[in-house]
Formats: structure tokens, sequence, C-alpha cells
């Protein structure tokens, strides 16, 4: 089969479509033939070296896929997934093929009426964002800050926690891609390119601040997030996109009981990933079969121009996910 392989890692071109070997599936794996893969910013980490695979993953990258089931492990009964069922799968790696395996418990049935290829953008995006909602303890009517609302994950959270009853403010670059969010579910659209975003904030939550932060930014959000928090807010990290370290104001967090989370995904337990996928089958899945919460996709490319795909995500480009086909 074919696959995008990471020929140098650490430098910017070093992504080159080559035969691999078939995957075989294990037991309780199922063997899925990709429509689609989802492109994450966990990729570009692995491509420049800093976010090796995980022990037994394929060595290219890719955490999410879409397609059809087209051979089974061992140890998996009726009840399980079939040969020709429509599935979305999180996987540890090594989405970036033709043909992937995955445990059937981190894979999702795709929804009549769901493109295939669209369903890819979700796998990823939709564990992260529950499983942090969860963490978070996000209760409806509580106010949500969503940074970066118009990313892959963003564009999920808006949605996801829109329909659980929260109040969402987003921030996104500009006005056509904060009207984009606001037609997502967002309550208040922010555009972080404006000076003041914790007096906005602030004003769009009559003084209040918000309860729980979902930051991508990492060290350069550390200072607004902690202002824009309410009393007892919970700020969660899950991105380092402006740095890893940074500094923090113990005065203001204790004044304010505040808390700080940081999760990632890829590196959980195998145990943890598939409680996480069964909250998503269960809590989540149901809004995506309904049509409450859809993929947003920015384009799709193929296979041979996955170094365009990781550069659009690297500038900011991407309104939502960004796919490879096969």
């Amino acid at each position: 089969m074919r696959a995008v392989v990471i020929t140098k890692p650490g430098e910017p071109d070093v992504l080159a479509v080559e035969d691999v070997p078939d995957p075989v599936p294990a037991p309780g794996e199922l063997l899925v033939e990709v429509a689609a893969a989802g492109v994450n910013r966990a990729d570009l980490l692995q491509r420049a070296g800093h976010y090796p695979p995980p022990p037994g993953a394929p060595a290219w990258p890719g955490l999410e896929v879409a397609g059809t089931v087209v051979g089974r492990g061992s140890g998996l009964g009726d009840g399980d997934l079939q040969v020709g069922d429509r599935v979305a799968a999180l996987l540890a790696g090594g989405g970036y093929a033709e043909l992937v395996t995955v445990p059937a418990a981190l894979a999702l049935r795709v929804p009549e009426g769901l493109s295939l290829v669209d369903a890819a953008a979700l796998p990823e995006a939709l564990a992260t964002v529950w499983s942090n909602l969860r963490a978070a303890r996000l209760s409806p009517g509580e106010n949500l800050l969503v940074r970066g609302g118009s990313g892959g994950v963003g564009s999920v959270a808006v949605q996801l926690a829109h329909v659980l009853g929260t109040r969402v403010i987003a921030t996104a670059g500009g006005p056509q891609r904060t009207a984009r969010v606001r037609d997502l579910g967002a309550d208040v659209a922010l555009d972080h390119r404006e000076p003041d975003l914790v007096a906005r904030v602030l004003d769009a939550t009559d003084g209040h601040g918000v309860d729980v932060v979902l930051d991508v930014l990492g060290a350069g959000g550390l200072a607004d997030n902690l202002a824009m928090l309410a009393d007892d807010g919970r700020l969660v990290v899950i991105g380092m996109q402006q740095g890893r370290r940074g500094e923090l104001d113990l005065a203001v967090l204790l004044a304010k009981r505040a808390s700080i989370l940081g999760t990632t995904l890829r590196s959980r337990p195998h145990h943890q990933k598939v409680a996480i996928m069964d909250g998503v089958r269960r809590h989540a899945w149901p809004f995506v079969a309904d049509g409450s919460v859809l993929p947003v996709v920015h384009t799709c490319l193929p296979f041979d121009r996955a170094a365009d795909a990781h550069r659009m995500l690297e500038s900011g480009e991407a309104f939502g996910k960004v796919l490879l086909i096969p």
C-alpha cells in the first residue's frame, strides 16, 4: 500500500509517498480502507521530530481516519463492526495510508447522510473536546471561552458546547472568520486581532468572567486566560501554539480559586482512549447523527500534497480541518 512517510524529521519538505507493507489486524482490531485522513498539529510536531509515535504505532503520521472495514482480526463477534461498515476511527498513528488497523473500540459507525470523507474530520477533535470538557466539569449555563474557534478542534468545541447548553464565547482572526464561528453556534465571537481581548470577554460576561477556557495557545495565553477566568474557573490547556514555558501570577490563581488542567490524547493508555471514545459514542456522536454537530472541512488534498496540508495548518489559513485523500 501507499503511505505518506517522514523521510528526514526536522526539515520542512520531508513528506513523501512511498510503498509500505500492508497492515494485518491483530485480535480485536479492524482493517480499514481509508477514504480520508485528518491532519492535526500533532502531525506537524511529529514531522519536526518533536513527537515520536508511541510504541507499536506506524512510523508515519495520522491520528484519525474514516473509511470502510475490509477485514477483522480474531476475537470480534457478531455485535461488533463488520466488513463493509463505514467507520471513523481514532489512531495512535499511521493514518496517512491507504489501509490502517484500529482497535474496534476506537471506531465509530458513520451515520447515513454523513460523507465518509468528511467524517475523517471528527474523531480526534471530538475525543479531545469531549474528554476535556468532562475533565473541566463544564455544566449547562456556564460560560466557555474557546481560544481558536476556527481551528479543527475549536470548530467542533463550539458546536458541541452549544448543543450541550453552554454559553459559548470563541475567538478567531478577522471578521469573516468570527462570523463563521458565530454561525457554528458561538453566542459571542471575538476577533483576537483586535486589542483588549480580556476587557471584551469580561464585558460579554457582565464582568463575571468565563467558567472554563479551552486553550490551544499555551504559554502565550496564560496571563490573559487567567485574567478572563471567573472565580472557581478552570483553564484547560490542550495546545502550545505560542510556546511551552510561561510565567503565571499565582496570587491571581489563588484569589480566584482557579484550576489549571493540561491533557494530551495520543499518549494516553489504551484503556483511557477506549473510555473516551465510549463517552463520545454515547454522548457526542448522537449529535453528529442528527446533524447538530457537523464536520468543518477546509479542503481535501491528495497524499502527494501532504506538505501543502501541513503548511495550511502552520500558516493559520485553514478554517476547520484539512483532510488527505489516498
